[in-house]
């Protein structure tokens, strides 16, 4: 059968699932995956939300016998594919998928580092030794490895850190640990697996090792389904780059120390060097952000930025770096094959597991030395760039323009690939043609003819004209306006109070968010009033499910990406239209290349960055067809602005008032159980 007919209201899904629901578009999408991943081409598919792509792109897959890549935004939307979506074809189609899950190192507990760990002084501190404690009644009986699974550890302990995995700290074969390491065992699954699950980070990581290097973190496949795709480029960007951090550069000279440590038990001693090295770290990044931007502000360095004082700090950190590697490689060099000649009272694998540790110490410090190096010297096609922090500063080089090396490197190269999204085309909602796609063709490089590409979009089957709401007020003012905020803050309360809570409040940058948050405190005594930020994620996220009547203040990354089916999610405050930054160094360098090229960076950039992101806003709103409730944008522009109705009608078809009564004569006549208990 065809994915299309398993699918279809004649399949076996229909016939074993009792609330199968015939979804037309979810079948043209299954048909559409299947034809591009037979005909070998690129597919670009628009899904709305609620068509199940997910299944119409994982059944192809599956039929198609061929080793594919499913790649997601989340690690949440890949434990949804892996244990819930991919059990239920296995359950109800009969299919048998051969999957395997591979989540970044930083989930997987490395079993050398956590020897190393408890073997340091740190162990006897009681933070430390209190997570040490459930790591080590874990660690024997696990299976998988991912930490996630550990009980009673919350996913912000600091020390997490210490002893899970790294691309900077796998050793390899020589470890010890290899053969029972829990990365090597996902890996040799994913070698054997037919469909490997992987995120958008992995999947980058992992195409950086590659090309020109030996090295690879997934295993070779035929194809590669990209879901949430509008994120590519982002993500992209992230790996073929480079960047160094104070933080960074800490955690390297702190588990150096902590290995040393550990030595110096036998009487060894290793000199000041990671203290030599600790300082002149503090004294570059000190001379780095000395005048350079405010806290939380993320700015251009141009060639002439690494002069005098910067220089000469640039030069003692690579020579302290280099220090540290000469050291690391010497010691380790007295532990391994030959006998332990000046630290003959070390016995037993605590030896070998220090050896590995002062291995990875060395080439880490390398590596920091030259992606610094990378950094000063600057490169054409990159964009240098300093990241302000209020605790860690962080300087990086980014590529401009990632679509040749998109195209070189994966689409020319790979005989098929799927990109979609519910959220992927820049223009009119619904809308096919030749722009539909225009925007992430150019970005991704998929305008070449050496591509084949074939394109789809499939809209929701949600009845957002009826379900849904948006309200557009004209009375609010210019949100570049000073009084902006506090009147957005104003508005909010007032449309909180007309469905009784059960808001998202979504804003543009850390600095409105936090404003409305100290806001909303003060007007919405009786609701608990969430940000992001004073809790992890996924815990905030519990904590407005459980409460119905929470608002939750937060920025970017709920945005997309944040699932909350129901009536605890009915009503969405958009604070303004989300255009990037246009002072952010690479989307500054983006621009200024377009220019070069006598392009308009509004409405080759900005403008289909907006239209994407605001979708995404909307999209938190409706996630069943049996929501209901009220997106709000407080952007004024909206209506005066010539690109306010190339924005809207980018959005789903709900209706649309500009009168804060029609509101309300909306929600009680829509929702009246819902307002009741409001």
């Amino acid at each position: 059968m065809t994915a299309a007919e398993l699918l279809g209201p004649g399949g076996p899904l229909a016939a074993n699932l009792s609330s199968y629901e015939a979804r037309p578009a979810q079948l043209a999408m299954a048909e559409a995956v299947e034809r591009a991943l037979a005909e070998d081409r690129v597919l670009l598919s628009e899904a709305g939300t609620g068509t199940g792509k997910t299944l119409a792109y994982l059944v192809p897959a599956i039929l198609s016998g061929r080793k594919i890549v499913v790649s997601t935004a989340t690690r949440a939307l890949q434990e949804q594919i892996f244990y819930k979506d991919l059990p239920l074809i296995e359950r109800t189609l009969g299919l048998r998928p051969n999957a395997a899950l591979m989540k970044g190192l930083a989930n997987y507990v490395c079993k050398r580092r956590h020897a190393e760990l408890r073997a340091s002084p740190d162990a006897e501190n009681a933070d430390v030794s209190r997570t040490l404690s459930l790591v080590d009644r874990w660690i024997e009986r696990a299976e998988g490895g991912d930490v996630s699974g550990i009980e009673g550890l919350t996913e912000d302990d600091p020390v997490i850190s210490r002893f899970t995995s790294s691309s900077d700290t796998r050793v390899g074969q020589s470890c010890q640990y290899y053969s029972q390491c829990f990365v090597t065992r996902m890996k040799r699954a994913a070698d054997a697996a037919n469909i490997v699950v992987v995120n958008h980070h992995l999947f980058f990581a992992d195409l950086a090792l590659r090309g020109a290097h030996p090295g690879r973190v997934i295993p070779d496949y035929d194809a590669v389904i990209f879901d949430e795709a509008h994120q590519l480029e982002d993500v992209a960007t992230t790996f073929f780059g480079v960047r160094v951090s104070e933080a960074r550069i800490s955690r390297l000279l702190r588990e150096v120390d902590s290995v040393l440590g550990a030595l110096e038990r036998t009487g060894f001693r290793s000199g000041r060097l990671v203290d030599a090295a600790r300082n002149a770290a503090a004294g570059f990044f000190a001379a780095v952000t000395r005048g350079a931007g405010a806290p939380e502000e993320r700015v251009t360095l141009e060639r002439d930025f690494w002069t005098g004082d910067r220089q000469e700090a640039w030069h003692r950190l690579d020579d302290a770096l280099d220090g540290v590697r000469a050291l690391a490689e010497s010691v380790r060099s007295e532990l391994v094959p030959g006998g332990f000649t000046r630290l003959s009272a070390l016995r037993g694998p605590d030896v070998r597991a220090l050896a590995e540790g002062l291995e990875v110490a060395a080439r880490r410090a390398s590596e920091a030395r030259e992606d610094l190096a990378t950094i000063v010297d600057g490169a054409s096609g990159r964009v240098t760039w300093l990241d302000v922090g209020a605790r860690s500063s962080a300087l990086g080089s980014s590529p401009v323009d990632l679509s040749s090396l998109l195209r070189s490197r994966l689409f020319e190269v790979m005989p098929s690939a799927i990109l979609t999204s519910a959220t992927l085309a820049s223009g009119p909602s619904g809308a096919t043609g030749p722009r539909a796609f225009s925007f992430v063709r150019s970005r991704l490089g998929l305008n070449a003819d050496t591509i084949s590409v074939a394109e789809l979009v499939v809209p929701s089957p949600f009845d957002y004209a009826e379900r849904a709401l948006l309200y557009l007020p004209r009375d609010m003012p210019d949100p570049r306006d000073a009084a902006f905020l506090d009147r957005a803050a104003e508005r909010t309360a007032e449309l909180v109070d007309i469905t009784g809570g059960g808001a998202f409040v979504l804003t543009t940058s850390l600095r409105a968010m936090r404003a409305l948050h100290r806001a909303l405190l003060g007007r919405l005594g009786r609701h608990r009033v969430l940000v992001q930020g004073e809790a992890p994620k996924t815990a905030l996220l519990e904590s407005f499910r459980a409460s119905f009547e929470a608002v939750l203040v937060a920025t970017a990354s709920f945005w997309q990406g944040v699932d909350v089916p129901g009536e605890a999610l009915r009503l969405v405050v958009l604070e303004k239209v989300p255009f990037p930054v246009p002072s952010d160094p690479v989307m500054k360098a983006r621009a200024r290349a377009l220019e070069d090229e006598g392009k308009k960076p509004f409405t080759e950039l900005h403008l289909p960055i907006a239209k994407i992101a605001l979708k995404q806003g909307f999209g938190r709103l409706i996630r069943t067809s049996a929501d209901r409730g009220i997106v709000a944008l407080l952007d004024e522009r909206i209506h005066r602005q010539a690109y306010g109705r190339d924005l809207l009608a980018a959005l789903p078809p709900a209706r649309r008032t500009s009168d804060l009564d029609e509101v309300k004569r909306f929600w009680s006549r829509t929702s009246p159980s819902v307002a009741d208990r409001g």
